[in-house]
């Protein structure tokens, strides 16, 4: 099983690049428009605030213990509000950059839509990384549960 035990680690590192590149790229955007209504900018907050948790249940289950893996319904809790981040951002950005999945454009040179489709396309990344963690504890969860003996039926004689 140190195949999985592998395949946990590097999910675990992808999930903390990722949020802490959308968290970058995010707070920049927040930090740019400082004293607008936190109401405008409820997308940019949940979406700061996702790739905080992630940043911190990253670092916390980033060491493949055994009980690293039985929080697969949590990852699957966190790639669902990264689904929900992704999809934020995508009706934000409202078709003004062009279609979402065109990332021909994408880069950190501050220039807006290769920022913003940047920022979208690692919540994306990051919701797969989750979703994919939480498969692999299920996998591992499934393999190591016993299951209960069968008993059976006993004829009196």
């Amino acid at each position: 099983m140190i195949l999985v035990d592998i395949i946990s680690i590097i999910l675990r590192l992808a999930e903390l690049a990722f949020a802490t590149i959308v968290a970058a790229l995010n707070g920049r955007f927040l930090h740019a428009v400082r004293g607008t209504s936190s109401w405008d900018l409820g997308r940019h907050i949940y979406t700061e605030v996702m790739a905080g948790l992630s940043i911190l249940f990253a670092i916390i289950w980033l060491f493949p213990f055994s009980s690293s893996f039985i929080h697969w319904p949590m990852d699957l809790v966190i790639s669902i509000m990264w689904f929900v981040s992704f999809g934020l951002l995508v009706n934000w950005l409202n078709g003004a950059c062009g279609y979402v999945f065109d990332w021909d454009n994408v880069g950190f040179d501050g220039v807006g839509c290769g920022e913003w489709k940047a920022t979208v396309a690692f919540a994306f990344l990051s919701a797969i990384c989750w979703l994919v963690s939480a498969l692999v504890g299920l996998y591992w969860v499934r393999r190591h549960t016993r299951a209960p003996v069968d008993a059976g039926y006993r004829r009196r004689v």
